[in-house]
């Protein structure tokens, strides 16, 4: 019995996330809680996962429809037990099916696949816990065999006091879980439908119950409140410090950093505090990226420095590259190999060749810059006529000067010097000093406006 199903339950309105949003299309490391599970399920590479909506209408299909699922509405939400039912129609019955949620994002693959060699009949993911208000209780005979499970509120005294609890997380034969889940009731303090009632029906037809135990303990803590999302953030954030740590990646202050995606680092990387990652990056050996910089999707090659505050999204950046302080690279830009942007440079759509800079205050858009160019402080490309973008390119050995506006499309010639001020409206001859200034004039007699008496 090799096939696979997965029922993610994702229903819950989550009333005390005080949101208008599902619950479970909440962010935690910068991406919605559903998409954690989804993620975790796709790596057992099932034959099919059923997600389990209900509070937010369409939001969550439409927003997790990239993953190929079913999506099921349960409406009215009448428990666990009765979630489960809806998915059940798209499940064969010769497999196995296991029962995750959409609120736990941080189930780990290990631990699903370690469910998986338990064994046959019926396996339930516990854990136990020194404080287990809330969950329900496993209770297990003298042998130690697991007889059922105990919802909290149906608790005797006695029962209250097991310290093992259930985490909800079940692998079940298919076939005997449809049985199970149309003979469940709802005669209980809840009224509900509980999942967990099956486990009775199991052990009563003789099943083996096997228990796995999670590595971690934050696995299988679910969220609820605005509260529990920022707990388990930190939590995740720091178990990411600490894998990065024992790489040999220096984090000043572990608890300091924030990576929402995937980020790959090098060897004898360093990073400051504040700093936040976002989406796919990957950092080369000896890369040092300052304090409170955002880098989001991109590529930074060997031996860059990035200065403090400096912004990086969807761009490439080369080896030896000098970035900031207050840098922003927008999407699309690539810098080769030795460039410098410098303090509040602002780079967009545009290639930076070999050893350029562009040190002080400038914005350069849509342009192509060739090798060993400088770009003088306060020099602007204008790429947009308030209707189109226009494209500049600046060939190798380019000087312009401070305060320079380059009107595209417009090429500077290869060697040109550009004249401080300048107004650049029309191509530039290779190799020659360009420059367009109007006259300077002194008025006589000119006085300052002064401020009116009262």
């Amino acid at each position: 019995m090799n096939l696979l199903n997965i029922a993610i339950l994702a229903a819950g309105k989550g009333t005390r996330m005080h949101s208008d949003k599902p619950k479970v299309l909440h962010e935690l490391a910068g991406k919605p809680l559903v998409q954690h599970v989804l993620d975790s399920a796709m790596s057992l590479q099932p034959t099919q996962i059923c997600v389990v909506y209900g509070h937010g209408g369409e939001a969550v299909p439409q927003a997790m429809q990239h993953y190929g699922a079913k999506f099921v509405i349960q409406e009215p939400q009448l428990g666990t037990g009765h979630a489960v039912l809806q998915a059940m129609p798209h499940f064969v019955d010769n497999s196995r099916t296991l029962v995750l949620y959409g609120d736990v994002p941080l189930i780990q693959h290990n631990t699903l696949h370690q469910m998986q060699q338990a064994g046959g009949g019926l396996t339930l993911l516990t854990v136990r816990l020194n404080n287990p208000t809330g969950y329900g209780r496993i209770v297990r005979n003298r042998q130690g065999d697991v007889q059922c499970i105990v919802e909290e509120k149906d608790a005797t005294p006695e029962q209250r006091n097991i310290k093992e609890v259930n985490t909800g997380i079940m692998l079940a034969p298919t076939s005997k879980l449809r049985s199970w889940l149309g003979k469940l009731g709802n005669n209980n303090a809840q009224g509900e439908y509980y999942l967990t009632d099956i486990v009775a029906m199991a052990v009563k037809q003789g099943l083996t119950v096997h228990t796995v135990q999670p590595a971690h303990h934050w696995e299988v803590e679910g969220i609820n409140s605005k509260v529990q999302l920022a707990n388990l953030e930190r939590i995740w954030q720091q178990t990411i410090a600490n894998r990065m740590l024992a790489q040999g990646v220096t984090i000043y202050d572990p608890a300091r950093i924030d990576v929402r995606g995937n980020l790959v680092c090098g060897r004898d990387v360093e990073i400051d505090v504040g700093c936040i990652f976002e989406g796919e990056v990957t950092l080369g050996d000896r890369v040092r990226v300052g304090a409170y910089s955002v880098i989001s999707t991109a590529t930074i090659a060997q031996d860059t420095q990035i200065a403090p505050f400096s912004h990086i999204n969807d761009s490439e950046v080369g080896a030896n590259c000098h970035i900031g302080p207050y840098a922003r690279l927008r999407p699309g830009s690539k810098l080769h190999d030795d460039a410098h942007v410098g303090n509040f440079v602002e780079i967009k759509n545009s290639e930076i060749g070999r050893g350029s800079k562009a040190n002080h205050l400038s914005y350069i858009g849509d342009s192509t810059v060739g090798s060993r160019v400088n770009i003088g402080a306060g020099t602007i490309t204008c790429n947009y006529d308030g209707a189109n973008k226009f494209r500049t390119i600046i060939e190798d050995d380019v000087f312009i000067g401070s305060d320079t506006q380059l009107v595209a499309p417009v090429t500077v010639g290869k060697g040109a010097t550009i004249g401080a001020g300048s107004t650049i409206t029309k191509d530039t001859p290779p190799g020659e000093l360009t420059l367009s200034r109007s006259k300077q004039m002194t008025i006589a007699g000119w006085k300052r406006p002064q401020k009116g008496k009262k």
